[in-house]
């Protein structure tokens, strides 16, 4: 097994102003699933392909246990990754898909068959090894890809989008295999996916990419409670997080008619300069009640309405100093509002996130 550790690591693309990764400082401990997730274009894959060597390190340092890999060629790595696109031989069986980088180590026979024997098994596809890739289904194909790096026995498995092709329903379905093989093997994963569910319901612990920049790292429940700035609060959590800036006043945050109240020191810590105090405020859209006129709140207009059965998300629009703005609430599904009515939303005192308004950093 093994620990990693990306030490101040950097890439920059010849011709690029700023780096694709910018001094990544990351430590992966032994048998950990972390999670590399951001939007498209914000360096997680590109770290994941430093670790592999597959990208070129032009600052800093990667080490697999004690050893700096970073000039190391990718086959003395130990490592072994999961693609995207699966990348198996069309021309191959599943077993010789799964035997091949064995067969071109020169390991025995009864070696490598016990291996792609003991995957297969793992992977419930004993029935498929003579079978060619065209004959299996995605999932199946998937399932073949990660046999072929876990008959390898590495250091680290590194794997970049393996569930992107596979269909939702299937997603769900090979994530929790996932997850639930990596336990039972103990090896250090390090896994790259945009998609913020996936990476909630995988990783020990995540990290958060926003340009080539590391914004947080820790476990899922810390994220969604507790995101260090706006960009981690936004981007964890579905639907996103509600996230307005409004004027700061003696008794807290002010919603149209409504103030939120917000403890002294986080007031304190928002002010700023001049009359126009401003702080950006989070409510997550299972910390809100529907309302009505009489008891307060934030008015919006119903866009859309969302059910899932017994529950339902309600999408609408709200009036922030002149401009409208997107609000989503979570409601019980049996009593939903119509679509283009005006309900009152009721944030939860004690649950509100606040951050700087210019800076975006949380407050509380």
């Amino acid at each position: 097994m093994a620990t990693v550790t990306y030490q101040d690591a950097s890439r920059v693309y010849p011709g690029a102003e700023e780096p694709a990764v910018d001094r990544l400082h990351l430590e992966i401990q032994d048998g950990e699933f972390l999670v590399l997730v951001g939007p498209s274009g914000c360096g997680k894959s590109t770290s994941l392909r430093m670790l592999a060597g597959l990208e070129e390190i032009d600052e800093g340092s990667v080490y697999i246990n004690e050893t700096d890999v970073s000039n190391l060629p990718p086959k003395s790595r130990d490592i072994a990754m999961v693609f995207q696109n699966y990348a198996l031989y069309p021309h191959m069986s599943v077993f010789d898909n799964m035997a091949f980088a064995l067969k071109l180590r020169r390991m025995p026979k009864a070696e490598i068959k016990r291996r792609v024997d003991d995957a297969a098994k793992l992977l419930d596809l004993e029935d498929y090894l003579n079978r060619k890739p065209k004959a299996l289904s995605g999932g199946q194909r998937q399932r073949v890809a990660m046999g072929r790096a876990i008959v390898r026995e590495p250091q680290v498995f590194l794997m970049d989008e393996p569930l992107s092709n596979l269909d939702a329903k299937l997603r769900v379905q090979t994530r929790s295999q996932i997850a639930s093989l990596q336990k039972r093997l103990g090896i250090t994963t390090v896994y790259v996916t945009h998609d913020q569910v996936e990476a909630m319901t995988m990783g020990h612990r995540i990290a958060v990419l926003k340009d080539g920049v590391l914004q947080q790292c820790d476990t899922p429940r810390v994220l969604y409670e507790t995101p260090t700035n706006m960009f981690v609060a936004g981007f964890i959590g579905s639907p996103a997080m509600n996230l307005k800036t409004v004027s700061l006043t003696e008794g807290g945050a002010l919603f149209g008619d409504m103030t939120l109240p917000l403890p002294r020191e986080v007031r304190d810590a928002a002010a700023t300069e001049g009359a126009n105090q401003e702080v950006t405020v989070g409510i997550r859209p299972e910390h809100c009640k529907l309302g009505t006129e009489s008891s307060g709140g934030i008015p919006i207009e119903v866009d859309l309405v969302e059910e899932l059965g017994a529950e339902a998300f309600v999408y609408g629009h709200a009036a922030y100093n002149g401009a409208s703005e997107r609000f989503v609430v979570r409601t019980e599904g049996k009593a939903v509002p119509q679509l283009a009515e005006t309900v009152h939303v009721v944030p939860e005192p004690g649950h509100e996130h606040v951050f700087h308004a210019t800076t975006g950093n949380r407050l509380n």
